[in-house]
């Protein structure tokens, strides 16, 4: 029994701490609407600088941002302008790249500092659509009040009314689905909440074509 355990003992020691937490880092899909509502901070900023901060058994990592616009976070910190991530991606820490994009980025408030993770919304600017766009500025925070609600298999429904049924999932495309790229999930006059849909790209296909 000794021999065994000195083997396990022999093994467990082989490993290091970076193997233990490799691929440790699993987020649920999260609609924009949803990351707007449960975020302290969102901004949309332009990272001017990173650091690396010698804390933890990894380190995190400080990125300088120059902030373009605050949609979020005005009574809780009007001026961004470090954001600090964890330094190992299987910590779920964000690579956002100097002096080259500008990024939307959400984020929560601990200590006075502003943390973002791969769970959270981050986002190259020009790959949001127009739709998303004018969610942050004003359609998401119209829908705070509301409860988008994920279907991940059929069948699936909405349980109350202040609910709208999230089914992106459903052809594996999550958060680049359509409503997460069209849609806002809004109370309406009579209560409920439903799906509205901002703008998106007309249908090249017809000539002078809408979009309601």
């Amino acid at each position: 029994m000794s021999v065994w355990l000195s083997l396990l003992l022999v093994l467990l020691c082989s490993w290091s701490l970076s193997d233990l937490v490799a691929e440790a880092c699993t987020c649920l899909p999260i609609h924009p609407q949803d990351a707007f509502c449960n975020s302290d901070i969102v901004i949309r900023a332009k990272v001017v600088g990173k650091k690396l901060m010698k804390d933890g058994p990894f380190g995190t990592m400080r990125y300088t941002v120059k902030q373009m616009k605050m949609y979020r976070g005005f009574d809780t910190m009007p001026q961004v302008q470090y954001i600090y991530t964890e330094a190992s991606e299987s910590l779920c820490g964000v690579k956002l790249e100097v002096n080259k994009y500008q990024y939307l980025i959400t984020g929560r408030v601990y200590e006075g500092k502003v943390y973002t993770g791969l769970c959270n919304l981050y986002e190259k600017w020009d790959r949001l659509t127009l739709s998303q766009r004018k969610g942050l500025n004003h359609r998401y925070h119209l829908g705070c009040g509301c409860k988008i609600k994920p279907c991940y298999y059929l069948p699936c429904f909405v349980t109350s009314k202040n609910e709208c049924l999230w089914t992106d999932m459903l052809s594996n495309i999550g958060h680049s689905g359509s409503q997460s790229k069209h849609y806002a999930c809004i109370r309406q006059k009579e209560g409920y909440c439903s799906w509205y849909r901002g703008w998106a790209p007309p249908d090249k296909t017809i000539i002078n074509a809408t979009d309601p």
